[in-house]
């Protein structure tokens, strides 16, 4: 038997409020990783810590994000708005981890049709949403990785931040363990309920 609709909006309510309760005032972006081989990153309601411009094929730099080496992302966007609240989206956001993958942060670029854009403290951050779809070994790696972190404009690897780019906010994946287990149960009592 499937879930019963109401079931089902249960279970995503519950994963909603999840996110929603996890995240601190100062994320300006959440990284969910409930999914197998795939990643979203979804922008809140944080605003921004300071201002500044740069060029959007810099982009945003997610701190310390890997816990361990790894290679180059090989992924795809499986679709996306995801972009800085000032300026609009050009549905392509691209990730990128520098130096062939040997870099420890995570870059967000790409992701608006204006090639100069700008953060306003005290203002929205950013806005939307993207998903990508990742090998086994890249999704592998990001579940290794850390749970928050920094996040900093302009910025496309480690060495940007010693040379200029400034702190925008903080990144967080969510949600917790817990709360992955949680997800899971609603697909287990689904299938348990299939099999009857």
């Amino acid at each position: 038997m499937p879930i019963t609709p109401a079931k089902g909006a249960l279970c995503a309510a519950v994963s909603v409020a999840t996110l929603a309760a996890a995240a601190n005032a100062e994320d300006l972006l959440i990284v969910d990783l409930t999914i197998t081989n795939q990643v979203t990153i979804t922008a809140t309601s944080g605003l921004s810590s300071a201002t500044v411009a740069g060029s959007d094929t810099t982009g945003v730099y997610l701190e310390n994000f890997y816990g361990v080496a790894g290679g180059a992302l090989t992924n795809a966007l499986m679709s996306g708005d995801l972009t800085n609240a000032e300026n609009p989206s050009d549905l392509s956001p691209r990730l990128l981890r520098g130096i062939a993958g040997a870099d420890p942060g995570l870059n967000i670029w790409s992701f608006s049709s204006d090639s100069t854009v700008t953060f306003t403290a005290g203002s929205l951050a950013f806005v939307g949403s993207g998903t990508w779809s990742l090998s086994a070994s890249e999704y592998s790696d990001m579940l290794a990785g850390n749970t928050s972190g920094d996040l900093y404009f302009p910025a496309d690897t480690a060495d940007d931040i010693a040379n200029g780019a400034t702190l925008i906010g903080q990144w967080r994946v969510v949600p917790t363990p817990g709360a992955v287990s949680l997800a899971g149960l609603c697909g287990v009592g689904a299938l348990r309920r299939r099999r009857r």
